[in-house]
């Protein structure tokens, strides 16, 4: 072997192992940043008590595609009898384009279209909805246990400059959801989340005009059906 092979050889090792250590590094960076970031998401949702926000929400499925806007209401519950913690509330009045209500107040959960004979009805505890992820905002203390494989997403650009897109895959629904993406700001604080289910569908969600424990009368989170309404209890759907 020659000299300069030798030497060559040598280069490559070098430029190999450079690599390698450069990949360690930066692989265990984007982990540590990773951790840092959801617990510091962890830590602002668990100091909240309710969330007021604007909602518009995409579907994208079936070859069509659906937006809707309105208000949200969350409310975090408290502990019932024996310390079990009690389901979050959650109020979803859409207004465009057209009126619709979700409501659950931690033990039913109601979805209604004003001028309809008929409203669905399930318990809270049983809700099989696409919106359920978004009851951790509120409902639980740790998200990189609630979403398994919690990782940054750089393919996927933000809505706005400076904040952060996450990825992990939901405990609770990886037999119906795939993927979910959450956009948090430098005030940790989400802005987004998009929810790709097994089906190929994608739900997406971005809310504005965030408030953060503010006054809402439990009556928000009430429903009683109009006279005349029929109740169908069951799966609810999204009309």
């Amino acid at each position: 072997m020659s000299l300069e092979t030798a030497q060559m050889i040598s280069l490559d090792r070098s430029f190999l192992h450079v690599g390698l250590i450069v990949s360690l590094a930066l692989a265990s960076a984007s982990a540590g940043d990773v951790h840092t970031l959801a617990a510091a998401v962890d830590e602002h949702y668990n100091r909240l008590r309710t969330l007021e926000a604007e909602f518009t929400e995409v579907y994208r499925g079936s070859g069509m595609e659906r937006t809707e806007s309105g208000t949200l209401w969350l409310s975090k519950s408290g502990r019932a009898l024996g310390g079990m913690k009690k389901p979050g509330k959650m109020r979803w009045e859409y207004r465009s384009p057209r009126e619709k209500l979700f409501v659950s107040d931690g033990r039913d959960a109601w979805f209604y279209v004003p001028g309809d004979r008929q409203v669905r009805k399930t318990s809270a505890r049983k809700l099989d909805d696409v919106r359920s992820p978004l009851a951790f905002l509120l409902g639980k203390s740790k998200l990189e246990k609630e979403l398994r494989g919690l990782s940054l997403a750089p393919d996927v650009a933000p809505l706005a400059t400076g904040d952060v897109v996450l990825r992990g895959v939901p405990e609770a629904m990886a037999d119906r959801i795939s993927e979910i993406l959450l956009e948090v700001t430098p005030a940790h604080q989400i802005v987004r989340i998009v929810i790709d289910e097994v089906d190929g569908s994608t739900t997406e969600y971005q809310f504005s005009d965030q408030k953060e424990n503010v006054a809402i009368p439990d009556g928000r989170f009430e429903f009683r059906p109009p006279a005349g309404t029929e109740t169908i209890e069951g799966e609810l759907g999204s009309g």
